[in-house]
């Protein structure tokens, strides 16, 4: 077997392994996030916080999302680049 295809096979291995990874972070990233919501100090459920408390509401409720797509488009990347080039 030629280097290549070593490092094709080796490629698709880590990528598959970082997405699994993703996967299995999800539910603890999932309550982090639930918890820090319904905190007392943040209180997103509240109507009457502050626009500045709105918006760290926003950032901490996207932040999961943002940690856990980035953590699949970089095990598809591996997987991308080896397949393409």
């Amino acid at each position: 077997m030629n280097k290549k295809g070593q490092v094709l096979i080796y490629s698709l291995m880590i990528g598959l392994v970082v997405v699994i990874l993703a996967l299995a972070l999800s539910p603890s990233v999932k309550t982090f996030t639930d918890t820090a919501m319904n905190s007392d100090n943040l209180d997103c459920s509240n109507d009457s916080i502050s626009n500045f408390d709105k918006a760290t509401c926003v950032a901490v409720d996207l932040g999961g999302f943002y940690l856990i797509g980035a953590l699949i488009l970089i095990g598809g990347g591996f997987v991308a680049v080896r397949l393409l080039w």
